[in-house]
């Protein structure tokens, strides 16, 4: 009784303390995840704990129940939306990313550290999976907003990429134990795989949500049974030959994009949860290691992770990026921030459970690999994203939602906004009947609703919406994007209708003027150029102007941009190998620049012939250029 006392204590008091550091990693927005890394190394036997920790089948045993809650809860978080925008390049990452970084650095790691194919390779698949927690924790911290293809991108990938890396983690463990099996073996037993785990998954997800919402349960109640499904789901399709991994990740993905009683807090559930798997797993993986043993193999070690960081995962991501038109700044942000993290660690495992002979050496070669990806990687992200000009104004919606669980099909929703010193609310604007607040908070205190107008920069309100309205009233106390002189350089300096043909905005401003575009409306040419999929801030060049996706509802541009001079930090982005149809549409558009100037200076007035008030964007993710025509 006394031992398990001790235990508990011990555990308990890791747990605080990573917590308690984790505020001032908040702080100064230190790699949180190589602080929780550190205490362990600090508790371990080499360290001031001396705590003797050695067992890699309760280490990995934990750590898998872990990764599936944090799997479950990326899943859970990720919108259809990011498919929408980003899924073939991020599954292609996720694929044949994985891999290429598997190979690259197999064959650094054969040659660095003499060992055998196998092995070598298995520290590379070790490797090859990226960290999603890792990356959008720092981004966060360092108060970095990108634009929605790139987060989407990464975020898919990170959720993705852990089921293949483990699944050829797996394969090589067995190839390296029982023998190579025959190629048709491996691929039927990839394709069970991935197919059952789909399934498992998908079916998994649909019974959980039905349970939820036909059961009625007590609030408290849904955290614990979505938790219990999503462990249950995880082992059934293990025990099944599936990927467990897939699995719970496709069921949280289904049950975050479905309607589900609770959602809003079952999210903060599992997102705490997510935490305190995460600081597990670290604090346990940092007891696990034998700092003593790095002595002999820093130096190799060193070198794989440095071509893991500048070659292999650069190589990765140009080579599976180039079929879909991202730029060369966001194809190199993304090749900067794949961070390695607990599943490389976790998967360094499967060797020394598998009994191989250098299993603890490709262990303690993946642990390196990790604090350094967080120390480089890690601590550049900012950096890189403001360096490479990707960071776009932040979004301006209501800061705080709880979902009401009304009789009947009474959905509302209980919004808090902070109101923005240039939104209409604070300029005196009449609200409409449908989004007067219900209460305001001002200096901390509750101000009546008859003395509180007119609205004041920086009130917090308070409001009952159904979730169909919150776009329209985002604008009205998020603020107005045109009224933002920042804000004006990302999206224009006039809203056209995007129903406006190509023909008449030519005509209009004497621009340059393709005849094969010449009856397509602003809006089919953009999405043309874009291959249907817009987004905001995507930018078309027509002579010495930019056409700008402005405001979409529902996939549907409602408002296109004119920029008069495009916008300096939004300087040309071009497509990783220019099309000849771009280079001559460019000769052809050449813009005669003292008539540009006397154009400029009749804007205005021409403006409300080719355009209509339209109301302002919703969000300012996307402010990137894509290409030009």
């Amino acid at each position: 009784m006394e031992a398990v006392s001790y235990i508990i204590l011990i555990g308990s008091t890791l747990l605080i303390v990573s917590v308690l550091t984790s505020y001032l990693a908040l702080r100064v927005g230190a790699p949180l995840l190589l602080i929780f890394l550190g205490i362990g190394l600090l508790a371990g036997e080499d360290g001031i704990g001396h705590i003797s920790f050695n067992d890699a089948g309760s280490a990995f045993l934990i750590g898998s129940m872990a990764l599936a809650v944090i799997l479950f809860e990326s899943g859970f978080d990720t919108k259809l939306a990011s498919y929408k925008a980003a899924a073939w390049p991020a599954m292609t990452l996720a694929t044949v990313g994985v891999a290429v970084t598997t190979g690259v650095v197999g064959i650094a790691a054969h040659y660095l550290m003499g060992l055998a194919w196998g092995e070598a390779l298995l520290v590379g698949a070790a490797c090859s999976s990226t960290d999603a927690a890792a990356v959008f924790f720092l981004l966060r911290v360092g108060g970095i907003t990108l634009r929605d293809r790139v987060r989407s991108t990464l975020e898919i990938e990170s959720g993705s990429n852990d089921p293949v890396a483990i699944m050829v983690t797996i394969l090589l463990v067995e190839a390296a134990t029982h023998g190579l099996a025959s190629p048709i073996a491996i691929v039927g037993e990839l394709v069970l795989a991935f197919s059952l785990g789909g399934v498992m998954g998908l079916a998994g997800g649909w019974l959980l949500v039905t349970f939820i919402n036909k059961a009625n349960f007590e609030a408290g109640l849904n955290p614990v049974v979505t938790l219990t499904f999503a462990l249950f789901i995880f082992a059934v399709t293990n025990v099944m030959g599936g990927s467990g991994y897939l699995a719970v990740y496709a069921a949280g993905l289904y049950a975050g994009n479905v309607k589900l009683r609770g959602a809003l807090e079952l999210r903060r559930f599992h997102a705490g949860l997510t935490w305190l798997s995460q600081i597990v797993m670290f604090v346990m993986l940092g007891l696990l290691a034998t700092p003593r043993e790095f002595a002999g193999m820093i130096l190799p070690a060193l070198g794989v992770a440095f071509v893991l960081i500048v070659v292999a995962r650069p190589a990765a991501v140009w080579m599976c990026l180039l079929p879909f038109r991202f730029s060369v700044r966001e194809t190199s942000f993304i090749a900067w921030v794949g961070l390695r993290g607990a599943v490389s660690l976790l998967l360094a495992l499967v060797p020394v459970l598998g009994g191989l002979e250098n299993g603890q050496l490709i262990f303690n070669t993946a642990f390196i690999v990790v604090v350094v990806s967080l120390l480089v990687q890690g601590s550049t992200i900012g950096t890189m994203a403001r360096a490479l000009e990707l960071i776009v104004p932040p979004r301006r919606g209501p800061v705080e939602r709880v979902e009401l669980e009304l009789p009947g099909n009474a959905d509302q929703e209980l919004v808090a906004y902070t109101v923005h010193a240039k939104s209409p609310a604070a300029r005196g604007q009449r609200m409409p009947r449908w989004a007067k607040p219900s209460l305001v908070i001002r200096s901390g205190a509750v101000v009546p609703l008859h003395k509180a107008k007119p609205l004041q920069p920086g009130d917090h309100v308070y409001l009952f919406t159904p979730q169909h309205r919150l776009p329209l009233i985002d604008r009205l106390y998020g603020g107005s994007r045109a009224l933002d002189q920042n804000d004006r350089e990302f999206y224009g300096d006039l809203v056209l209708s995007p129903d406006a043909t190509v023909e008449q905005i030519a005509e209009m401003y004497g621009l340059p003027l393709s005849m094969s575009n010449a009856r397509l409306t602003l809006s089919d040419l953009l999405r043309n150029e874009f291959g249907g999929s817009c987004e905001l801030g995507d930018r078309v060049r027509m002579g010495g102007v930019e056409l700008i996706v402005r405001d979409m509802e529902d996939n549907i541009i409602t408002s296109v941009g004119l920029a008069l001079e495009p916008a300096r930090v939004t300087s040309r982005r071009r497509p990783l190998y220019q099309r000849l149809i771009d280079i001559g549409g460019r000769l052809g558009g050449w813009w005669n620049e003292q008539s540009f100037r006397r154009w400029k200076e009749r804007e205005k007035q021409r403006a409300c012939r080719a355009g209509v008030p339209a109301a302002e964007p919703r969000h300012d993710e996307r402010v990137e250029s894509r290409t030009e025509v």
